[in-house]
Parts: C-alpha cells; sequence; structure tokens
C-alpha cells in the first residue's frame, strides 16, 4: 500500500503518514531549554537534602509536601506557594 493510499484509507494527512513510518515509535515532546523556576531555583538544594534526609525515615515519619513548603517558609524566607513545591 502507498503512503498516499494509507492517508486515504486512514483519513488522515500523507505528510502524517510519512512520519509514522519514519519513526518506529513516536519522538515526542522535546524541551528546547529548562523551565526557569526563579522561585523555586534557589531552594532546590535545600528540598533536596530534605529528601535525602528522609531516605533513612520510616515511611510515615517523612516529610510531605505541605511539611516542607512551611519549612521552606519558616526556615529559608520562601515566598512561592506551595504548588510551586509540589509539581
Amino acid at each position: 500500500m502507498s503512503s498516499s493510499e494509507a492517508a486515504w484509507v486512514f483519513g488522515i494527512d500523507r505528510k502524517t503518514v510519512a512520519k509514522i513510518l519514519e519513526h518506529s515509535v513516536p519522538p515526542g515532546y522535546r524541551r528546547s531549554k529548562p523551565p526557569v523556576r526563579p522561585k523555586l531555583d534557589p531552594f532546590i538544594p535545600v528540598i533536596d537534602q530534605i529528601l535525602e534526609d528522609d531516605k533513612g525515615r520510616l515511611k510515615k515519619q517523612r516529610y510531605t509536601d505541605k511539611r516542607i513548603h512551611e519549612r521552606l517558609r519558616e526556615e529559608h524566607g520562601f515566598t512561592g506557594g506551595i504548588t510551586i513545591v509540589t509539581v
């Protein structure tokens, strides 16, 4: 079956058929650069340290995202919202 015929049978553009034939698995979306997080980036090492320290604790004693946000606000002067920390 030709590409044009496959496009007609499946009701898609022939360029789409060409892309499908080119890749066995869809390439997906790739960011050109990492996202900029001006409020959170300075606190990433602190969050990583909290999570690293939690590895030795029991599961129920580990920090939650809400508690990490509170700790960042109280101890380090974080001004961002909780949604930035949870993502």
